[in-house]
């Protein structure tokens, strides 16, 4: 059963860990233990479930329901429990949590401060507006194709005066058609592909390639969320801009986003809401492999954007086949990850995978 916390130490922690953010707790998301183990631990009325998606443990308990359901399809990712791809997106609610990024940013409210109430998610935060459509969305959908029991109905709790969020399934398919189609076809995937004649390797391939396609379209939809950023400082607007422009190669490289790979790439992450003054690859507060991190998704961004966009669309034209998806995964592991690695030798090698195609 959900169990409200009061002061949540780990945001205490994230204040005062500065060298990494703060991305697992005995080995799993934030405060997982305390989630709902069962869609009957939701909030129930007149027959309908009602999470609250501005309540984290709620929030954090659809992604608990969404993997619990579909793990039994998930044989292909790996034979650990932690090897769905969607574990990626409760480690990444977390993160958001730990390092201030579901506080309200105007001030108005004490939502998510210690000061406050820990477990409130702020309609305001950009980063939460943008979760949204990577959490309730997909549940939405997983809930209508059947993998939280035939005949489950879903609508979410909604703040007053709050209207630019969806509820129902039936609403966000009106509202975000695209999306919900994507995860709709994510999660029939995960259904046929048990009975797929194909390698397990190929099946892997093509239930990451509905994951990540299900996922960008939910980030293109958000850009309903685009207003909130001018709740915050430049160079967080810069970081959240580069963090968006980052998932377009992990996406096109059909990335694993289970626990372990998910908590290599998430580590490096600002573990702090950006303010003025902020420059990497010299924040004084910040490790230096978090503005390693910070430089490498700014200098992604800007020769994309230099360059018309072509270094995007490179990198999705060399991503043709489950060979050089793998070649991808592993450049984007040394392009983010170690800091010797020049970044020219990324464009020499996405031109040769072109080829290669």
């Amino acid at each position: 059963m959900l169990r409200p916390l009061g002061l949540c130490l780990l945001l205490a922690c994230a204040v005062s860990l500065t060298n990494s953010a703060v991305i697992l707790e005995n080995g799993l998301p934030i405060l997982w233990q305390q989630t709902a183990a069962q869609l009957t631990d939701l909030p129930i009325q007149d027959g309908i479930f009602n999470p609250d998606p501005w309540h984290y443990l709620h929030r954090m308990s659809l992604y608990r329901l969404i993997i619990a359901a579909t793990d039994p399809f998930m044989g292909t990712m790996g034979t650990n429990a932690t090897d769905s791809p969607i574990w990626g997106l409760p480690l990444q609610l977390g993160w958001e949590l730990t390092s201030g990024r579901l506080v309200d940013p105007t001030a108005a409210t004490t939502c998510g401060m210690q000061t406050g109430d820990t477990m409130c998610i702020s309609t305001q935060s950009w980063w939460a507006c943008i979760n949204y459509f990577v959490s309730v969305l997909p549940f939405l959908s997983a809930a209508q194709q059947g993998f939280m029991g035939e005949g489950t109905q879903v609508q979410m709790q909604v703040p007053v005066g709050v209207e630019d969020y969806c509820t129902t399934y039936t609403d966000c398919l009106t509202r975000f058609p695209e999306p919900m189609a994507k995860w709709d076809a994510f999660f029939q995937g995960l259904k046929t592909a048990a009975d797929s004649p194909v390698s397990d390797l190929e099946k892997k391939d093509s239930i990451l390639g509905l994951f990540w396609a299900a996922q960008q379209s939910s980030m293109s939809a958000s850009a309903a969320c685009n207003a909130r950023q001018s709740h915050y400082a430049a160079p967080e607007v810069s970081f959240a801009n580069s963090w968006m422009n980052s998932a377009e190669y992990i996406a096109a490289a059909h990335f694993q986003s289970n626990i372990q790979n998910s908590v290599q790439f998430m580590t490096p992450l600002p573990s702090r809401v950006l303010k003025e003054g902020d420059s990497p690859p010299n924040i004084a507060d910040l490790s230096q492999e978090e503005n390693h991190t910070l430089s490498i998704f700014s200098w992604m961004k800007n020769i994309n954007t230099i360059l018309g966009g072509t270094l995007v669309r490179m990198w999705r034209s060399a991503m043709c086949s489950v060979a050089t998806r793998e070649k991808g995964r592993a450049l984007l592991e040394q392009i983010l990850l170690n800091p010797t690695f020049p970044t020219t030798t990324f464009f020499s090698i996405i031109t040769e995978m072109t080829t290669s195609c």
